[in-house]
């Protein structure tokens, strides 16, 4: 049971919190449920979560609100996020905010399954999860230096020149993890999703696109004319600096 990752399921849906309390627990993942934003933040604080399930449309203070304040808070912990709207500005808006991934409703169960684990293999330090039994993987403890960066892979840690730490949603760590292993490549949003993601891209998915917004503010790097991370017109995204490793 200790070693279960621990889910929180934040949906104001009863019906929707106990079939993803069963169906999960199912699976071999250990599941706590809350209602809305004062019952998730005391689930917080008492229990040490590993990702959170997160409604978009709630009564009182909706999904949005709350991830815009957990990550204002400086929380990290991954957020998958549920929503029921059609138009894509509405999970874009939910990446902007910090969620690292989203499912539509009505939705599978075996879908976000999926997706939760793909979340909690990105959260892990390497993007994999280790076996107690087997040796780290080869370049699990490197880091990688870029212009007065230092992408620590073993903390999933952005240090300054100053040695501040950046912090990064798992989402924009497995992203600039996959810049600075193909630096000064063009990549592709295919490319940077089966990369970073560990999926396929499906239609009309901005997700790195946000994902890439974020990290340029994050380095600082000038959204109007970026020289870190530049676009590619018709092609992706190119990561220019060099990169050396440690």
């Amino acid at each position: 049971m200790e070693n279960q990752p621990h889910i929180l399921v934040v949906d104001d849906d009863r019906e929707i919190r106990d079939l993803l309390a069963r169906f999960l627990d199912k699976h071999g993942l250990r599941v706590t449920t809350a209602k809305d934003g004062v019952e998730m933040e005391r689930a917080l604080a008492d229990w040490p979560i590993d990702l959170v399930v997160l409604d978009l449309m709630m009564p009182g203070e909706d999904g949005l609100s709350l991830t815009r304040r957990l990550r204002g808070q400086g929380v990290v912990v991954p957020i998958v996020m549920l929503t029921a709207m059609g138009e894509d500005t509405d999970r874009i808006v939910g990446l902007e905010m910090g969620a690292d991934d989203y499912v539509p409703k009505p939705f599978n169960p075996r879908e976000l399954l999926a997706r939760i684990k793909a979340v909690l293999r990105r959260a892990q330090p390497g993007g994999t999860p280790v076996p107690s039994s087997a040796p780290m993987a080869e370049g699990s403890g490197q880091r990688y230096r870029f212009q007065d960066w230092v992408l620590d892979v073993a903390t999933r840690d952005l240090l300054g020149a100053d040695g501040v730490v950046t912090t990064l949603s798992a989402g924009e760590f497995d992203l600039l993890l996959a810049f600075v292993e193909h630096p000064r490549r063009v990549l592709s949003r295919d490319q940077l999703l089966d990369f970073a993601r560990g999926r396929q891209a499906i239609p009309f998915d901005r997700s790195i696109d946000i994902q890439v917004s974020r990290l340029r503010r994050k380095l600082g790097d000038d959204a109007k004319d970026p020289q870190l991370i530049k676009t590619v017109r018709g092609g992706g995204y190119l990561f220019t600096p060099e990169v050396t490793r440690s």
